[in-house]
């Protein structure tokens, strides 16, 4: 959870006095602060100013997402027609899973995006989401239900019922196909972050599953970094180990951002055409995770595969 501090700072009585801005000056500066105000820009302007105004070593340390670019753009995953939604890397067998919520089904792929199996869920209605969490396990989420879901997926899994895996229901503010549509986990402090999609946007942080020493379950909330989320919707998320960072995607805004561990937006990515070395836009982005080795995954429906890997600091135009 974010904290927020007052400084207190004494006014100089012998500071120079600052010339009077000219009032066309300061007239411009209210109307465009009202205009983003006015039309939900506001969270976009934040995260722009901390992305211009980050110095060598915060971008050192984060995963700083305006360097990377596309280089498997839109590549369609064979077999799979339609509905392809999250996405997970699993560093024990170095590959990714994503999920389909129509006639479900976790799919293995290569981190090139070929699919090296399909394996048939049932017992989760709508499946929206899937995350490691640590060797043979994963848990997945049951959007209309608001159901966490832990499954165990190893080299001879040909199929799943999640009706018979454990989980947790949540209920918070259910309202239909709105409900959880990305997840993250943290290991070293056990939080699984869940993204609710909408009315309203919340990244809950649930502790105490899929694993806890006591039968207590523990949900929070950080209203500060709620507020600051700039896209429209949530439609996925990827907590990075070595920033200690929070990836959220928006699909309908088209774009990812990168939160610091205080909850300010950071950094951000463009899945707009033209941006990120994409020749066109991704039409509606699922799912995001990052492997070992700091390269970017997205897939989106209907069933596109996208890797984008870190290249050298990108000029401000981009």
């Amino acid at each position: 959870m974010s904290a927020t501090r007052s400084l207190s700072v004494p006014l100089s009585l012998s500071a120079p006095r600052l010339r009077r801005p000219h009032g066309g000056f300061l007239l411009a500066i209210l109307l465009v602060l009202a205009g983003a105000a006015l039309f939900g820009r506001w969270p976009l302007l934040v995260l722009h100013w901390q992305q211009v105004t980050a110095d060598a070593g915060q971008r050192e340390r984060a995963a700083w997402l305006p360097d990377y670019r596309v280089d498997i753009e839109a590549r369609p995953l064979a077999g799979v027609a339609a509905n392809l939604s999250g996405l997970t890397y699993d560093p024990d067998r170095r590959s990714l899973f994503a999920i389909t919520n129509a006639s479900p089904e976790i799919i293995e792929l290569s981190l090139s995006g070929e699919v090296l199996r399909r394996i048939p869920l049932s017992g989760v209605s709508d499946p929206e989401a899937i995350e490691y969490v640590g060797p043979g396990e994963f848990v997945l989420t049951d959007e209309r239900r608001q159901a966490l879901v832990h499954v165990r997926i190893d080299a001879g899994t040909r199929a799943i019922d999640g009706g018979r895996a454990p989980r947790l229901a949540l209920g918070i503010g259910r309202n239909g196909n709105k409900g959880f549509e990305g997840l993250a986990f943290d290991a070293a402090s056990g939080r699984m972050f869940v993204a609710k999609e909408r009315d309203p946007q919340r990244i809950y942080e649930v502790r105490g599953f899929p694993y806890a020493a006591t039968a207590t379950v523990d949900i929070a909330e950080d209203a500060a970094r709620d507020a600051a989320l700039p896209g429209t919707d949530l439609a996925g998320l990827h907590f990075d180990a070595a920033s200690g960072h929070l990836l959220a995607l928006s699909e309908e805004s088209r774009l990812l951002v990168e939160f610091a561990t205080d909850g300010r937006p950071l950094s951000s990515l463009s899945l707009a055409a033209g941006r990120s070395g994409l020749q066109k836009a991704i039409p509606q982005a699922e799912g995001v995770t990052l492997d070992d080795q700091g390269r970017l995954y997205v897939v989106s429906e209907p069933n596109l595969f996208y890797r984008f890997t870190r290249q050298p600091p990108a000029s401000p135009a981009d």
